[in-house]
């Protein structure tokens, strides 16, 4: 059951730019006795309680400015603890409703900055197929840094505030794999691939041989960085403390911007009655599947999920029709399907029986010829319905048989695979997804 229970108290501002006051992250450093905890004094074992208290005294002191109203929440989920962001006061459009001064922002760019480029590992990242993710690998870099630091840390108060749980692809086990949808599962793959890419610990000077070795705080790091930060304007990859607790909504409260000072903001884009999360956009709200392998949760607000169409093959033409998971969608509530699901499973079925016509269908839709693509789709709806019911069918099947297998590995093994409960409702929204399209087209 879900438990929420306020945490934290609330600091008003007027003039947020005017009421703040520049302080060094070097100032806000803690004093606190030096735990004994080996070679870091964050511990992140999972079942490790988050400080959220000290984290608000922390933010405040360090010039964190909160709307009236702003507050800091806990839910229960899953036996773990989950903060997110909400209002206990109405916020009308267009206010500030948080400040994060430069300082206490944690940059990749900053990060390069402080260590220098390190050629080398840049080097095995371009060959392993991860130039893209230089910047989260910095970023990386900084938070083992910082952890290496313990109290000594001027973000040592933020850092013990994070999860240590997390449930996206890179933290699931293999038999998580083998219990969703191939598309989702791939995608999860990929997060436990691009961690092992990004441990690259050689030719990394400033970093102890601890901490170089030990593999769950280097994990810990990813997650961190990879589910907290965003692009900010200036090309640099960010880590905003208290921003970052704001979460995600296929109805956003607010945004966030920068000033020319590197300043940030999160500033409200539509009313926001009392007692309403504050919420923002990691992603595409159709694609749930890129959401759970990436931050590890399932957004149930999302109005539509990819249609699981999975051809062999997929040409450049199918791409011209549309063919792109943000694009190929069953619509939750409505039982709707979109246009491009329909071109598709024609363009497919006409090249098995008749080519001349694909041909014409395909040339009618590059030419924006609407009348000659609607009688093609009149005519052979028949056959698309079929394709469409079969599809639905077969995956419906599909997940009967992931479902016996997470029910059962749950059964046997729960506390190996704790991740389980939230694939198997990944699963369940997905099959209601399927069972909204199926019942629209006529089959009860």
């Amino acid at each position: 059951m879900k438990r929420l229970f306020c945490i934290a108290g609330v600091i008003s501002f007027s003039e947020i730019a005017s009421a703040f006051t520049s302080v060094s992250p070097a100032t806000i450093a803690t004093t606190r006795p030096l735990q004994t905890l080996l070679y870091t004094a964050i511990n992140v074992d999972e079942e490790t309680q988050r400080d959220i208290s000290s984290f608000e005294e922390w933010a405040s002191y360090g010039g964190i400015q909160k709307a009236e109203g702003f507050q800091l929440v806990g839910e229960d989920l899953d036996g773990f603890l989950d903060v997110s962001a909400m209002t206990t006061q109405d916020i009308p459009a267009g206010s500030p409703a948080l400040y994060i001064p430069n300082e206490m922002i944690l940059s990749s760019s900053k990060a390069m900055e402080e260590f220098g480029r390190l050629e080398e590992a840049e080097e095995i990242l371009r060959a392993n197929g991860y130039e893209s993710e230089v910047r989260q690998y910095y970023l990386m870099l900084k938070i083992l840094a910082e952890l290496e630091k313990g109290e000594d840390s001027p973000w040592f108060p933020y850092l013990n505030s994070l999860p240590r749980y997390y449930s996206n692809g890179a933290s699931m086990t293999l038999f998580c794999y083998t219990c969703i949808p191939p598309l989702v599962a791939s995608l999860c793959k990929e997060e436990r691939a691009r961690l092992n890419n990004l441990s690259v610990k050689r030719a990394v000077p400033f970093l102890s041989n601890d901490i170089k070795g030990d593999a769950k705080l280097w994990k810990w790091a990813y997650q961190v960085v990879y589910t907290r930060g965003f692009e900010a304007n200036d090309g640099s990859f960010n880590i905003v403390p208290m921003a970052d607790y704001i979460n995600h909504g296929t109805e956003n409260e607010v945004w966030m911007s920068y000033d020319e000072s590197g300043n940030c903001y999160a500033q409200t884009i539509k009313d926001v009655p009392a007692n309403s999360p504050l919420r923002m956009s990691y992603g595409d709200p159709t694609n749930p599947s890129f959401l759970l392998s990436r931050y590890g949760f399932l957004d149930e607000s999302s109005p539509a999920t990819f249609c699981k169409i999975l051809p062999s093959h997929i040409s450049q033409e199918m791409k011209n029709l549309g063919y792109a998971h943000n694009r190929m969608l069953f619509y939750k509530d409505t039982g709707d399907v979109s246009e491009e699901v329909w071109d598709i499973l024609l363009y497919m079925a006409l090249g098995e029986t008749d080519q001349a016509t694909q041909q014409q269908f395909y040339q009618a839709h590059m030419d924006g010829d609407y009348a000659t693509k609607q009688s093609i789709h009149e005519q052979y709806y028949p056959l698309t319905a079929t394709k469409l019911l079969d599809h639905i069918d077969t995956f419906l099947d599909e997940l009967d048989g992931l479902e016996r297998k997470g029910e059962y590995g749950g059964k046997v093994a729960a506390d190996d695979h704790p991740r389980l409960p939230l694939v198997l409702r990944h699963n369940d929204f997905v099959r209601s997804t399927f069972l909204a399209v199926r019942s629209k087209q006529g089959i009860e």
